[in-house]
């Protein structure tokens, strides 16, 4: 929907119970959810504000614990072209809130991917394979990945746990270079939560998280 209330987003629900493994489907390693976000453009009543705002901006679209699960759900989620701007996806592991905040992400950060706009429709298809498919090989680092619709650019992001650990983030990041064959005008950054946090601080109230 690209309605631009907060009521267009629906019920918010934070936990769609027990996921399933029916028998003959190939199971994924973990179980995932695909979260929903619309960032507002202003603070209704200036009630809330913050994380808190965002936190109530988040809506559960569905979870996959198996491939076909997940390609069940894919091909019923709106394309990137046709969300509005300032819109998100986030697919996580169960159990973990694409958060700053959250126990798993509170310690860790995230490789920013920037691309021009019409660039990020395969490449965000790469990702999550990539991320379902266990190609990072780093453990139980990757918490999760998340796509950003913007006006000028589209995003990609990979959160990881430990922020302090650079081999695993340099890990992450030549993953990235190689399995998602990056066009040459796409930039890369890594932030921590941490930072995240203490800027979304000091953004006055009624503006864009970015």
């Amino acid at each position: 929907d690209s309605g631009s209330g907060d009521d267009d987003l629906g019920c918010n629900i934070t936990d769609l119970g027990p996921v399933e493994y029916p028998s003959g489907e190939h199971r994924l390693q973990h179980p995932y959810c695909l979260w929903f976000s619309k960032r507002p453009t202003l603070v209704r009543n200036a009630q809330v504000q913050g994380t808190e705002g965002y936190s109530q901006g988040l809506r559960l679209v569905g979870q996959v614990a198996t491939v076909e699960q997940w390609w069940g759900l894919y091909i019923h989620v709106v394309r990137l072209h046709d969300l509005p701007q300032h819109t998100d996806l986030h697919l996580f592991k169960k159990g973990i809130r694409p958060m700053w905040e959250d126990p798993a992400n509170s310690k860790g950060g995230k490789w920013v991917i920037r691309l021009r706009k019409g660039q990020v429709g395969r490449a965000w298809e790469n990702l999550c394979m990539a991320m379902l498919g266990e190609q990072f090989v780093t453990g139980n680092e990757i918490c999760g990945v998340v796509v950003s619709i913007r006006y000028q650019e589209d995003q990609l992001s990979i959160w990881n746990r430990t922020a302090s650990d650079q081999a695993t983030t340099a890990r992450i990041r030549d993953s990235l270079k190689r399995l998602l064959n990056l066009p040459s005008n796409a930039t890369m950054e890594y932030k921590t939560h941490n930072d995240s946090l203490k800027a979304w601080k000091t953004i006055p109230s009624g503006a864009l998280k970015s």
